[in-house]
């Protein structure tokens, strides 16, 4: 095993290590569980960014931040008026389906013998 292995199964252990704390301390206060959790995350987090594997996921992270700083978002009244167009095309496909619908019954009554 290498060191990178080891590293690994330390943070993994570090992980573990905090959440069973929060079921060991059952009988202590709210706040001591929750901070052991907080402890072995952040312990098993900074192993896990010493590795290459995480030092990857680091770059990676930092990469998508970067790129959803570049997203543009539409202004309030270009919402506005997206939706406007939404709603207006449903309720014209609403009534077009409708009207599809009532031609289609009245055919197959007629071809039923049900029409008068």
């Amino acid at each position: 095993m290498n060191v990178m292995n080891i590293k690994l199964v330390l943070s993994f252990l570090l992980l573990i290590a905090g959440l069973g704390g929060f079921y060991i301390l059952f009988d202590h206060p709210l706040v001591f569980r929750i901070l052991s959790v907080l402890v072995g995350f952040v312990a098993a987090t900074y192993v896990f960014s010493t590795t290459s594997q995480g030092d990857r996921l680091l770059k990676f992270i930092k990469e998508a931040i970067t790129e959803a700083k570049k997203v543009v978002w539409p202004t309030r009244k270009e919402t506005i008026q997206m939706t406007l167009v939404v709603f207006v095309l449903v309720v014209i496909m609403a009534i077009f389906l409708a009207f599809v619908d009532i031609f289609f019954s009245y055919i197959i009554n007629i071809l039923l013998g049900r029409g008068s």
